[in-house]
């Protein structure tokens, strides 16, 4: 019977190499505030630890939307999902969508009542009010930035997801599971 040493060399000098370590580059453009922006992006993006909580602003960063292209637009998704850097550490999600509504008329819909839901999730909150927002679903790619999306604009009923935030102590929105037609 062979020692380890014998038997699994590779692995053993795996076991020996050092961790990549990744330079951070200063470069002199970048004003305090956007570095230290960046450098949060970048901790999130490689993290290995659990997911943050969401937050009000991570709601309205990546759902919420005031653009001046048109919903209708057939690109719309694969420029706004790059603005807004929609993702899963680099990974294409496979839906989205984008709500032309006020953030505070969104997180009201958190206090209505439950509705059925789709997509497997069992307690969703219905919009009272029609909306207005764009599908996004997957046509090709799994990295960004060559994720290639279809767009679809959809006007009717917003079903979200809530959670209670400890943070501002208030409920918020979550996701958007549908927007379902008039």
């Amino acid at each position: 019977m062979g020692a380890l040493i014998n038997m699994q060399p590779l692995f053993l000098l795996f076991l020996l190499l050092k961790p990549l370590q990744f330079v951070r580059i200063y470069d002199p453009s970048l004003s305090d505030e956007r570095r230290e922006e960046l450098e949060d992006y970048l901790d999130d993006l490689y993290a290995t630890g659990p997911t943050k909580p969401p937050t009000k602003e991570a709601f309205r960063t990546h759902v919420i939307i005031n653009s001046e292209m048109p919903l209708t637009d057939q690109d719309y998704c694969n420029q706004e999902m790059k603005m807004k850097r929609v993702h899963n550490r680099l990974h294409c999600v496979k839906e989205h969508f984008f709500l032309q509504a006020p953030y505070d008329d969104i997180q009201e819909i958190c206090h209505n009542i439950f509705v059925q839901c789709t997509n497997g999730v069992r307690k969703c909150h219905r919009s009272r009010e029609i909306v207005s927002g764009v599908h996004c679903a997957l046509k090709s790619g799994t990295m960004m930035p060559f994720c290639e999306y279809t767009s679809s604009y959809r006007e009717g009923w917003v079903l979200i997801t809530c959670q209670w935030d400890d943070v501002v102590g208030e409920i918020i929105p979550v996701s958007v599971i549908d927007i379902l037609a008039i």
